[in-house]
């Protein structure tokens, strides 16, 4: 098994730091995502379980740090922080692959050693007394069915992150969410609230349904509820209902059982439009409602 040499975070950010008398402030992503790859290099299992899937995740932490220091745009730097972070969960999830399967190895080793020893002892039994052998054959039988049971309950643990990932983006995808720079994103329409208003209606109800389903299945999830306008009306009353409308949606999910301390929301009136507002159809796209789901963590990357 080949082993890589592991770039620790620290190394990384002082040889950064070396050309820089001064540097920008602080980047939450950044950090999260140094502190996610020293606790993946703590893991003694990583430099040999998923050495190349580290370095890969230093080197894309090195080019992280690399943007800060060089103070380009915090979106640049948390999108390359993103990334890293990524990586790591690929080491990660990686070292847990292969501990399962040296387990689900490690066990049909110990089921021949045994199998090999009933085999013996049995030839061993039938020389000297057919009663001892009986008992000797039945004591390796119960250990080799257990032995087998270990090793499909280590190749189910191993397939288990599998079916977990495949359950989420099923139901990720029955939501509509879309992938983006900050995370998963789902977006409801103008034509889910009343005209100008900010109740939701029927579809916009049965939308909230399934979401509220999916942070009950997994509760360390978080929701920023983010609320936006067209450019038609003044500005104060389109901030007014993007802020109405944003907190409709965290009233309808507290209503549905969801912790009010899991649910955030922002309302950005006519900003960060996602059509022109020159035609009736851009309008509309731009009249919704966006939900970012956190990471498994809860983690939550601002706008």
């Amino acid at each position: 098994m080949t082993t890589y040499r592991i770039i620790p975070p620290t190394l990384v950010a002082a040889l950064l730091l070396a050309g820089c008398s001064t540097l920008p402030p602080t980047n939450a992503q950044l950090d999260q995502a140094r502190s996610d790859y020293q606790a993946a290099q703590n893991d003694a299992r990583a430099a040999t379980l998923a050495g190349g899937e580290m370095k890969q995740a230093g080197e894309a932490l090195a080019k992280a740090n690399d943007a800060w220091t060089r103070r380009e745009e915090p979106s640049e730097v948390d999108h390359l922080a993103y990334l890293a972070r990524q990586r790591v969960a690929i080491a990660r999830e990686t070292v847990q692959q292969k501990t399962a399967d040296q387990g689900v190895a490690n066990a049909a080793a110990s089921r021949d050693k045994l199998r090999l020893a009933l085999r013996t002892n049995e030839a061993d039994a039938a020389q000297q007394q057919a009663q001892a052998a009986q008992r000797k054959a039945e004591a390796s039988q119960r250990d080799s069915e257990a032995a087998l049971r270990q090793s499909e309950s280590l190749r189910q643990a191993a397939n288990s992150a599998q079916v977990r990932n495949g359950e989420l983006e099923a139901q990720l995808a029955d939501l509509n969410a879309k992938k983006t720079d900050r995370g998963m994103v789902i977006t409801l329409g103008d034509v889910l609230f009343d005209t100008n208003q900010s109740r939701l209606k029927a579809g916009g109800v049965h939308s909230v349904e399934k979401l509220a389903g999916f942070l009950e299945q997994y509760p360390k999830r978080k929701a920023l509820i983010e609320g936006f306008t067209d450019n038609v009306g003044s500005e104060s009353s389109n901030q007014a209902l993007s802020d109405r409308r944003a907190a409709a949606v965290r009233t309808a999910l507290v209503d549905h059982g969801i912790g009010r301390e899991r649910l955030a929301t922002n309302g950005y009136g006519e900003a960060y439009p996602v059509s022109s507002n020159d035609s009736q159809g851009g309008r509309q796209l731009n009249r919704r409602v966006e939900i970012i789901l956190s990471d498994d963590d809860g983690h939550l990357i601002p706008r």
